[in-house]
């Protein structure tokens, strides 16, 4: 909708460059998903894991699904050039730190203890090594 009453800004460079992230971030989601089910364990937030997974994706980023929800979300605003939208992804990672991220790593703190506490110390919560 925002799109609709926003200012053409980016053009075909923002809807290129849109493309390219919606697809990196379906590619990172698919990825996520696909460690997870190899090592048998819930992609579901609200269920308990029955493994830590901390190596590929996941030594780069502790959330690599919120992560590519987040690089879907920017990708769709550049694509429909929707600039007045880009509030939504600041308002998208907060919701998703608050509602579930929190429980989840309180989850994750339960089950494997010090294993986690060592994996969020060196892996950053969106993305990065410490």
């Amino acid at each position: 909708m925002l799109s609709l009453v926003s200012p053409a800004v980016l053009g075909d460079a923002g809807a290129a460059a849109g493309k390219v992230l919606v697809l990196l971030g379906a590619l990172i989601m698919a990825a996520a998903v696909t460690q997870m089910a190899l090592r048998r364990t819930t992609v579901i937030p609200r269920r308990m894991p029955s493994t830590l997974v901390t190596t590929g994706l996941f030594s780069f980023s502790r959330n690599p699904i919120y992560l590519a929800d987040a690089i879907i979300l920017l990708g769709a605003i550049l694509w429909m050039d929707a600039i007045l939208a880009l509030p939504l992804l600041a308002s998208f990672t907060w919701l998703i730190q608050t509602r579930f991220i929190i429980e989840e790593e309180a989850r994750l703190t339960a089950a494997f203890g010090p294993e986690f506490g060592l994996w969020a110390a060196r892996t950053r919560r969106w993305l990065g090594r410490k």
